[in-house]
């Protein structure tokens, strides 16, 4: 939702002021706002756009240019994700040329990333994600051709992966780093030509950025409040824990309609000793440390330092601050996707070591078993996740089938929210039966013509307007979906 607003060029605020309030409205007069219009231009895009600028333009400007062609629905902004996602495949495995030279492992890195269920997941997301994915690998192998080619043009061209990099999305600035961080360990320190260059290609690629930078720390005070939020800290390990599985099996296959996270109030689900959680996180935990170890014991200094230098780099960077100083930001999975590829090649390379090694042949049938049933997980993760009405990925937006549901049962039902919070009702709309009429109150008074619906609800509304509701007695609140923040009103007077 949020995605299609900014592209079609209406800064939040702007959506806020201009969607009809204090008047019954329907679906269809919330949704025009995400739908392209001669009103608003290119122009308009960039504009809104700059509002946000945690989120840069790349994937936006791909996702305007695909609205234009073919229309404004959901199938098209998700669509653009999707078909970025398959740049994936070919990068994947031309990564793992690079570092290894082994066919082999990029046909399993390939695999392994086609099932899945987080690349899934945020491959048909409305989100930069996929380019994110796409970038990292094309930059990894831009950069690893560099220093093996040591020419200016090699350079130019990784100089060019970073500046797509970084227009795709501002936590590219960590991949490069990593690059950075790789360089100097395999070359002990010592400031080379290659160091040189990459300092270079990267301060020409950062330059590019300059008025992106500019408007970020304008619209700093407003960005990415969310992410700073404490939680506990047993509540972190269980999203780290949480997240890494997903890269081959997904765990809420196990688990029927419960949100995973809560990324407003910090409240996740408690997973207790008799669940089976703590033994599948353990497997697929040794399974990697494991591919490391062999990584480490069986591949030349440079291949397996890129790995683990990726991999900690960025993933460091986000652990850090919120163990310092507090906040989620390192349990957000599509944060951590550039470490992520790192572990997969690595397991990618110990399932082609062990299949190809000189091991007896019982040893190498129960590779052959382990990688299928990591694959079969895979599948099967993504197969049930596919059917599914909402998924933990959909944090604070989990409930609205539950609540899309309760609410289309009733007859004539009217939805009351506040102007301030639009973007959640307009989330819920596309669950909701045409015939449900809307009301956005600007500030507390609500219209005495509501009393013509016969079923009134409201949905998360801002503190004031709960409470002028609660405390005036013409209304009577009573609480039906707490998770999904529902009320039915009813008027008493």
């Amino acid at each position: 939702m949020h995605t299609s607003v900014r592209v079609v060029g209406y800064k939040k605020t702007e959506f806020v002021d201009e969607v009809p309030s204090d008047r019954i409205i329907n679906i269809k007069d919330l949704q025009v706002f995400q739908r392209l219009s001669p009103e608003r231009n290119w122009f308009d895009t960039i504009n809104a756009l700059a509002a946000n600028a945690e989120h840069t333009p790349a994937y936006y400007a791909i996702a305007r240019l695909a609205m234009q062609m073919f229309g404004s629905s959901v199938a098209v902004t998700r669509g653009v994700a999707a078909v970025i996602s398959l740049f994936v495949f070919p990068c994947v495995h031309w990564l793992c040329l690079e570092l290894f030279a082994a066919p082999l492992v990029g046909w399993i890195a390939m695999a392994l990333v086609a099932v899945s269920p987080i690349h899934v997941l945020y491959a048909q997301e409305a989100r930069q994600y996929s380019l994110l994915t796409v970038t990292t690998l094309l930059a990894s192998i831009a950069f690893l051709r560099a220093i093996r080619q040591k020419r200016k043009l090699s350079w130019g061209v990784y100089a060019l992966t970073v500046v797509l990099g970084l227009y795709s999305h501002l936590l590219f600035l960590l991949v490069s780093f990593a690059h950075g961080v790789y360089l100097l360990l395999r070359e002990q320190f010592c400031v080379t030509k290659n160091f040189l260059a990459y300092l270079i290609a990267s301060l020409v690629a950062i330059a590019t950025l300059t008025p992106w930078i500019i408007l970020y720390f304008i619209n700093a005070s407003s960005i990415g409040e969310w992410t700073a939020r404490a939680i506990s800290f047993n509540t972190l390990i269980q999203r780290w824990l949480l997240n890494f599985t997903a890269l081959f099996f997904d765990i809420q296959v196990s688990y029927n309609n419960v949100q995973f996270f809560d990324v407003e109030a910090g409240n996740d689900i408690q997973f207790n000793t008799n669940d089976i959680l703590p033994y599948i996180i353990t497997v697929f935990i040794v399974l990697v440390v494991y591919a490391f170890y062999i990584l480490y014991s069986r591949t030349s200094t440079s291949s397996w330092l890129f790995l683990v230098t990726l991999l900690v780099v960025t993933s460091i960077s986000l652990v850090l601050p919120d163990l310092i100083s507090g906040g989620q930001r390192s349990s957000i999975a599509r944060y951590l996707l550039p470490g992520y590829l790192a572990i997969q090649v690595a397991v990618a390379y110990l399932f082609a070591n062990h299949l190809t090694a000189s091991l007896k042949y019982l040893q190498q049938k129960v590779w052959q078993f382990i990688l299928a049933i990591v694959l079969a997980s895979g599948v099967v993760s993504c197969i049930v996740s596919a059917q599914a009405e909402t998924w933990w990925n959909k944090y604070s937006s989990y409930y609205n089938p539950d609540v899309a549901n309760i609410i289309n049962q009733a007859n004539q039902p009217l939805v009351i929210s506040s102007q301030r919070r639009v973007s959640r009702i307009t989330s819920l709309s596309y669950e909701l039966d045409p015939q449900v009429s809307i009301l956005l109150v600007s500030e507390t008074e609500v219209p005495d013509d509501i009393k013509r619906f016969s079923e009134i609800f409201l949905f998360r509304p801002d503190a004031e307007l709960q409470a002028k509701l609660q405390n005036n007695p013409k209304y009577k609140l009573e609480l039906i979906h707490a998770s999904g923040q529902l009320w039915i009103v009813q008027i008493t007077a």
